[in-house]
């Protein structure tokens, strides 16, 4: 099978490199791809915005199936586009990529099919915003209606610090994506991802995830995209993923269906844990980053054939299974990170390859020979572990042997899960 992934971050790196081992693969391709990609596929210069060029390239090299990694091509109607070619994808309609490309539709659709999730309210403008948060008090949820890249959504502890969120969005820090704000309740609990396959009409659980959103250690500090995650979630038992399943996938997979939008690819379900079970902070509508990529360690089964299986509706047919060991990553970072930082700084060295222990390249290039930085995250150092401390420690061995000047990441990734084993 002709292959070509579009991506070029972490999660494709992690895409890729496991899409690689499978022997149904003849040929493979990444647009625009990274060198660590380049490693496992052949990376071609294509502008994935341009459609039409994205097309052609498939025509050409006659592409069987095409994976999509990142939101912002689904949300833009790649899929569809492609599909009207007679191509198959994996990843949603622009319809149904909504859930990702609109906070506001999500919840709306939470609404009408009973998801349960944090109560809510869209503005369009600040004042309204404003009069409704003052009357719920704080800690409360402000968040960009779009797609941010992972930074839209402000935990707000203060009313002042909710309020200040709000004129941030209107005030174009998100650019069109902060048109409309959702302020939601507060959920209190503990965070986990979780990952689901659909066709449409079935659904294939994967597996379970945290990440660090917060740059600190101690989960302090602004959010990022992502600073760390590790696999299976230990929140996450047998009956938390079947009430997940029962009260949150299996809706969605129906609403949409009924509204019209049917949904085909990844649900990666944002979850807190409550009191009262799960609850929905937010939709994506492709794999996690930095989840993929302990995702991807931990996958036993061929990935290429359950992808397939999901765009071509017989995920009836696959079985995902799964090693028992804890996979952690943790990201490396440049300085500034989540704010304004430098680009294009030199990485010297990566540690060499190891069993069970994988570097993931983030946002790196090569320029004149040279491996550089050219992200906020750019390293995803993974490895697994019989328990939660044996992987972070492997995990951070791969860390301490990589030369970059410029780079910093949190000391503390999996220490919740580790105060558990403990």
């Amino acid at each position: 099978m002709k292959v070509l992934l579009i991506g070029s971050g972490g999660r494709e790196h992690a895409l890729a490199w496991k899409l690689a081992q499978s022997p149904k693969l003849t040929r493979f391709y990444a647009a625009p791809g990274n060198p660590g990609i380049a490693e496992v596929a052949e990376c071609v210069a294509l502008n994935v915005e341009d459609h039409a060029a994205v097309i052609a390239f498939c025509r050409d090299t006659a592409i069987d199936f095409v994976v999509v990694g990142p939101e912002a091509p689904l949300v833009a109607g790649i899929a569809d586009d492609l599909r009207a070619e007679g191509f198959v994808v994996f990843g949603p309609s622009k319809a149904a990529a909504q859930l990702e490309g609109s906070k506001g539709f999500t919840k709306d659709i939470c609404a009408r099919y009973g998801i349960p999730t944090g109560a809510y309210q869209r503005f369009t403008e600040a004042e309204p915003a404003k009069a409704y948060i003052r009357e719920q008090g704080a800690p409360i949820v402000v968040k960009a209606d779009g797609l941010a890249a992972g930074k839209g959504v402000t935990v707000a502890m203060t009313l002042d610090e909710a309020l200040f969120a709000v004129d941030d969005c209107f005030a174009g820090a998100f650019g069109a994506a902060g048109a409309e704000v959702v302020v939601e309740a507060y959920l209190d609990g503990e965070e986990a991802s979780f990952f689901c396959l659909s066709d449409g009409k079935t659904a294939l659980a994967l597996a379970t995830a945290q990440d660090h959103k917060r740059v600190g250690d101690g989960d302090t500090g602004p959010n990022t995209g992502g600073m760390g995650a590790y696999s299976p979630a230990p929140v996450m038992t047998s009956s938390m993923v079947a009430r997940t399943m029962a009260e949150i996938i299996e809706p969605t997979i129906r609403g949409m269906a009924d509204s019209g939008h049917p949904f085909t690819g990844v649900f990666f379900a944002g979850l807190m844990i409550t009191a009262k079970g799960p609850e929905l902070i937010e939709y994506n509508v492709r794999f996690g980053d930095p989840e993929t990529q302990v995702l991807m360690m931990r996958l036993k089964s061929d990935l290429l054939p359950i992808l397939f299986a999901a765009a071509t509706g017989t995920l009836d047919q696959v079985t995902a299974e799964w090693h028992d060991e804890t996979a952690l990553t943790v990201v490396m970072a440049s300085k500034g990170y989540p704010g304004a930082y430098e680009k294009g700084t030199p990485i010297t060295a990566l540690p060499e390859a190891e069993e069970g222990a994988k570097v993931f390249h983030a946002g790196t290039a090569l320029k004149d020979g040279q491996l550089v930085a050219t992200g906020g995250r750019v390293l995803n150092l993974t490895a697994m572990g019989r328990t939660v401390a044996e992987a972070q420690a492997r995990a951070y061995g791969l860390v301490d042997r990589v030369s970059w000047e410029n780079g910093f990441c949190r000391r503390d990734i999996g220490w919740r899960a580790i105060e558990r084993e403990a």
